[in-house]
């Protein structure tokens, strides 16, 4: 088996122009297999949908983009159980929950990529995680060529987090096991949601989340983009007090004990970096949670305004930001100061 240098402007969202040195299109675990005995040696580098993907470099690494199918459906007494294959889309498998009557997942409606991709992030929206769903994940080890099966409590699911991002990164998701109960509740408690009403029905949340999402979020078929470029920071209950003092407006939210959850759009959006832009990147006039690309943007342009964002907000309210986008540099994966350092 032969394998080719590819562009990766079809496996990322954001339109970046980057390139594989290897690339391979996995269709079937069989194929896995072979590619694994011919390449085990390469480092590798797993791509779903590439929606929350910043190549920052050309990739020397193997890139394999998840494409295995299949939906496995085991009743229970209380629940529905759910083995979906690593490369199904993430938003067809919500909708067809809810065509097939299983409810559940609906206030993660519109959340780009693959269901492969689902637990490496710990997805969530509008008061929901995958982690509340995950019972099981199957995947494949790259070092050694064996498939491994992960309780929900050995993914260590955190907030946009699991082992997978960390001593687990060389592992390939086979399949996502969810367990969706029959005993059905809305969960309604963030933003326009809570107007349903407790009567409301899952297609109701489902269509509500759409709308929002449409609304507030550009469609990376039309502006480029990653989805949410920061994740929502945490801060000490004290210290998010503090800051409501001064700005009785800003959105928190309860964490852990003694941790309070601050909302990174309406951070940015405060500091004035609504519209501001780098080459071709910018941040999105209606939703400053998102960096875009306005087109010709380069993966510097991007850097660079993520750094200024950053650094804006943390002179203004003593809050580093953290990146939730993934950024694979040509090693592999990197973090914004790495890439940084890079360009300087």
């Amino acid at each position: 088996m032969s394998l080719t240098a590819a562009s990766l402007i079809p496996y990322n969202t954001f339109g970046l122009e980057q390139n594989a040195e290897q690339l391979v299109v996995l269709h079937d675990r069989q194929q896995l297999l072979e590619v694994w005995q011919a390449y085990s040696s390469m480092p590798l580098l797993v791509v779903g949908e590439g929606s929350n993907l910043l190549f920052t470099a050309p990739v020397s690494s193997l890139v394999i983009v998840n494409r295995l199918k299949g939906i496995k459906v085991t009743e229970v007494e209380d629940a529905w159980l759910l083995e979906i294959a690593g490369g199904e889309n993430w938003h067809q498998l919500v909708c067809w929950t809810l065509v097939e009557n299983m409810p559940g997942l609906e206030n993660l409606a519109l959340i780009p990529g693959t269901v492969g991709a689902s637990p490496i992030q710990n997805i969530g929206a509008y008061g929901v995680e995958l982690a509340q769903f995950c019972q099981q994940v199957e995947s494949f080890d790259w070092r050694t060529g064996q498939v491994h099966q992960w309780t929900a409590a050995e993914c260590e699911f955190g907030y946009r987090d699991s082992v997978f991002k960390h001593q687990a990164r060389e592992h390939l998701i086979l399949s996502v096991t969810l367990r969706l109960p029959k005993a059905w509740q809305p969960v309604l408690g963030y933003g326009p949601l809570a107007k349903l009403g407790g009567s409301a029905t899952a297609q109701q949340v489902f269509e509500q989340v759409c709308a929002t999402r449409q609304a507030k979020l550009p469609d990376p078929a039309v502006l480029g983009n990653a989805g949410s470029f920061f994740k929502n920071p945490k801060v000490v209950t004290a210290q998010a007090q503090a800051l409501q003092l001064a700005w009785p407006q800003l959105p928190v939210f309860a964490a852990e004990p003694g941790v309070s959850k601050l909302a990174a759009g309406w951070l940015i959006d405060k500091a004035g970096l609504k519209g501001t832009r780098v080459g071709g990147a910018g941040v999105h006039t209606e939703q400053a949670l998102v960096l875009v690309n306005h087109g010709g943007a380069t993966a510097e342009d991007v850097l660079r305004l993520a750094g200024r964002v950053r650094e804006r907000v943390e002179q203004l309210f003593g809050v580093r930001l953290e990146p939730e986008v993934r950024m694979i540099g040509a090693a592999g994966e990197t973090n914004l100061d790495e890439a940084l350092a890079c360009l300087s």
